[in-house]
């Protein structure tokens, strides 16, 4: 008998034994899913917030042009505000070369004259040409080629501060120096409003105060690049038969590089594709590429358009392959009313006594005599 319920204890005993192990095992499998859920699930929400702030910001962006303005005419018209930029050679000239097919504008319009300044580094006559500009802002823009290791350094109440473009290294007589010049054109194309340019250097002086170098140029039917034939070693005498046939030597023309040009003019120069390679390919030392690519291609292109004579003085008669050079000695009022006085010109057709608006080459030592003169004898600067 007794025998009989122990067996029946040990029975039972086992049975629940074997009931309780399976709740022991959810109980502990609970303790370990459950964290590990509810990590799960912070991980989830966390992730999502993430993504939210990631993404959401681009997605509103994207639908902004559903509710912002179209963008205005001042878009195209306004200049760039800063002349440093990236492009290249290739890219600035094409941007340069469009053309507003209707003449028309469709909004108030005030030409502008572009002054060009192609320098190896500092401007030290700047302070003379501070006072030509002063008080005519809105009648012209400023751009400034040096050397690109060098860096202007105006202050902004300076005519000239920001107006450096990107540059590139130029060597008279080579087709670096016209690339430097195309160059200077193009970034200056970028401006609408820019009507007439002018190539200058660092030793350029302006002759007359601004309002009649502005009239003068804005009026003038022609540009002034000069169309000279010369038969001798130093003209026709630098011509190379391989540039026909697009350049024939009864087309070859010499002139100053320092040119004045028209809109029209200057878009011509800059997308020029026939003439520049012969010109860079067989106008080589001692042919002097300045002298000869933009005369030639031009006499070639719009003979008509020009006045076949410079806007810029020079005193050739030292010799030697440069002109003149002044100094602060050399700048007198006798010496200024000589080159303003007894000059004789065809302007629009009509005979005239102002032929030159600039001269040169003035070193930096005339600075001062030359700021001192101005006022009475210049017309600009009191």
């Amino acid at each position: 008998m007794q025998l009989r319920v122990s067996s029946y204890e040990d029975v039972k005993e086992s049975a629940q034994a074997r009931a309780a192990q399976p709740r022991a095992s959810r109980r502990l499998l609970l303790k370990v899913l459950l964290p590990l859920l509810a990590l799960g699930v912070g991980f989830s929400v966390f992730g999502m917030y993430l993504t939210r702030l990631q993404v959401a910001a681009p997605v509103v962006a994207a639908f902004r042009p559903c509710v912002e303005k179209p963008a205005g005419l001042e878009r195209w018209i306004q200049p760039p505000s800063d002349l440093m930029h990236s492009m290249s050679d290739e890219e600035l000239f094409w941007r340069a070369s469009w053309v507003p097919l209707v003449k028309k504008y469709p909004f108030k319009w005030v030409p502008k004259v572009a002054f060009m300044f192609l320098t190896r580094g500092p401007l030290p006559l700047s302070p003379l040409w501070e006072r030509f500009f002063r008080g005519n802002e809105g009648r012209y823009s400023i751009y400034v080629h040096t050397h690109p290791s060098y860096k202007i350094n105006f202050t902004s109440d300076s005519v000239f501060f920001k107006r450096q473009i990107p540059s590139k290294v130029s060597e008279w007589g080579q087709m670096s120096m016209c690339d430097a010049e195309r160059r200077l054109l193009a970034n200056a194309l970028l401006d609408l409003s820019n009507e007439r340019f002018v190539l200058l250097s660092e030793s350029c002086i302006p002759l007359s105060n601004f309002n009649i170098t502005y009239q003068y140029l804005i009026r003038s039917r022609y540009s002034f690049v000069g169309l000279i034939d010369d038969p001798g070693p130093y003209g026709r005498g630098r011509y190379n038969p391989n540039m026909a046939p697009e350049v024939n030597i009864d087309q070859w023309r010499k002139a100053s590089q320092w040119f004045e040009v028209n809109r029209k003019l200057a878009l011509s120069i800059v997308k020029d594709a026939t003439y520049y390679p012969k010109f860079k390919r067989f106008c080589k030392p001692h042919c002097y590429v300045d002298e000869h690519y933009f005369p030639t291609m031009l006499f070639i292109e719009s003979a008509n358009l020009l006045a076949n004579r410079s806007i810029t003085w020079v005193d050739w008669s030292r010799g030697g392959a440069h002109p003149a050079t002044f100094g602060g000695v050399d700048v007198t009022e006798a010496f200024l009313k000589k080159i303003l006085g007894g000059q004789n010109c065809s302007y629009n057709n009509q005979p005239s006594s102002l032929c030159h608006l600039f001269a040169r080459k003035f070193a930096p030592s005339t600075l001062e005599p030359l700021l001192q003169l101005a006022p009475t004898l210049l017309g600009f600067g009191s």
